[in-house]
């Protein structure tokens, strides 16, 4: 096992080197950056694409001399100097790919530079932007695998029946309906929409948060996280329970299901005690991808809906503007720790089943 951990181990270092590699060379095609969003900004256009495309404003003053402002449609007016001073500000006088190892021999020692726009680093502002994402995507995977499992194994220890039928239709509509239209339904009908009012319409705590006892804050917090939640958790049922489901079935027609009912040991010995430890293998060890998928995918449709600044309004928001340390700094890390995930999922297989074997696979 040990060997098979070390492979996994290398190969992180070239797997997160592609993924910034590919990122890192589709933006120098991407128009828009973010020296062209502060020339549009200082321009008063509000829009780099329209001053790109329009070519600024028919008035504007011509175009400096020296050819500096001639990349950048949307700079008439302004002097080259001060576009110099930009592009070095922004590391944009050096050639890409002295930019990139740069970036990368930063970001081996976890420094992740500062936002171009918020005057604060990339760390304090994954930081600041993470308890949204870690509840959102924590009490989702852990709703989704409480509710899954045991559902799962009820139809599959019932399976065609009436009980059967009608719970794989409720959670095929639910799964059906998607995200952000449950999530405006719940507002509506809970949150002070057209009918009641038992949820807060916005934010993850109430205004008066610091004057709260401790009870109370926790009470607020569950408060203003049950809808939204309860939005992102919805489609996860479906997948969870049906595979719940179907590993039993699988298991329950092994020949060692019938050897335990032969030697007389009751149903729930049977599921539980044999059943269940094999069937729940792929569903279990899968819990690692499964969180760090809703915690860093960060679902930017509920998050905008409940007003909530997570990691996914932070990477859409990164994306319009152009923030490239933003943008490169959280897929650096991310990617690093969804591979670290990955190899703690195997570990998982191999806990809750000693007699898988990595290295005689391998």
């Amino acid at each position: 096992m040990g060997a098979y951990i070390l492979r996994r181990l290398l190969l992180v270092v070239p797997t997160l080197f592609g993924i910034m590699v590919i990122n890192f060379a589709l933006t120098q095609f991407v128009p828009g950056g973010p020296i062209e969003q502060v020339l549009a900004r200082l321009e008063g256009s509000g829009d780099v694409f329209q001053t790109i495309a329009g070519g600024g404003d028919a008035g504007a003053a011509p175009e400096a001399p020296g050819g500096t402002d001639e990349r950048y449609i949307g700079s008439r007016g302004l002097p080259p100097e001060f576009i110099a001073d930009l592009e070095r500000q922004f590391g944009f006088d050096k050639p890409p790919l002295e930019r990139f190892l740069n970036m990368m021999w930063n970001y081996v020692r976890f420094d992740f530079g500062d936002s171009y726009f918020r005057s604060i680093s990339v760390v304090d502002l994954v930081l600041e932007k993470m308890p949204v994402s870690i509840t959102l995507g924590l009490w989702s995977t852990l709703i989704a695998y409480l509710v899954s499992i045991p559902l799962g194994i009820a139809k599959a220890v019932r399976d065609g029946s009436p009980f059967d039928t009608w719970t794989s239709a409720a959670i095929i509509v639910g799964y059906a309906i998607p995200g952000f239209l449950f999530a405006i339904l719940l507002l509506v009908v809970f949150a002070g929409g057209s009918y009641l009012q038992w949820f807060p319409l916005r934010g993850l705590t109430s205004d008066n948060w610091d004057e709260l006892s401790l009870m109370g804050k926790v009470a607020d917090y569950f408060w203003h996280i049950t809808l939204p939640v309860v939005a992102s958790t919805i489609s996860a049922f479906a997948t969870l329970t049906l595979l719940t489901k179907n590993s039993f079935l699988d298991e329950v027609k092994k020949q060692y299901v019938t050897t335990a009912r032969a030697k007389g040991l009751s149903e729930g010995r049977v599921l539980y005690g044999h059943v269940f430890r094999n069937a729940m293998l792929i569903v279990i060890a899968g819990f690692p991808a499964v969180f760090v998928s809703v915690f860093f995918g960060g679902s930017l449709i509920i998050e905008t809906i409940f007003s909530l600044d997570g990691l996914g309004r932070l990477g859409f928001e990164a994306a319009v503007a152009r923030d490239y340390p933003v943008i490169f700094g959280t897929l650096f890390f991310f990617g690093l720790l969804g591979l670290i995930m990955g190899i703690l999922s195997d570990l998982m297989y191999v806990w809750i089943d000693p007699r898988i074997d990595f290295d005689r696979r391998g």
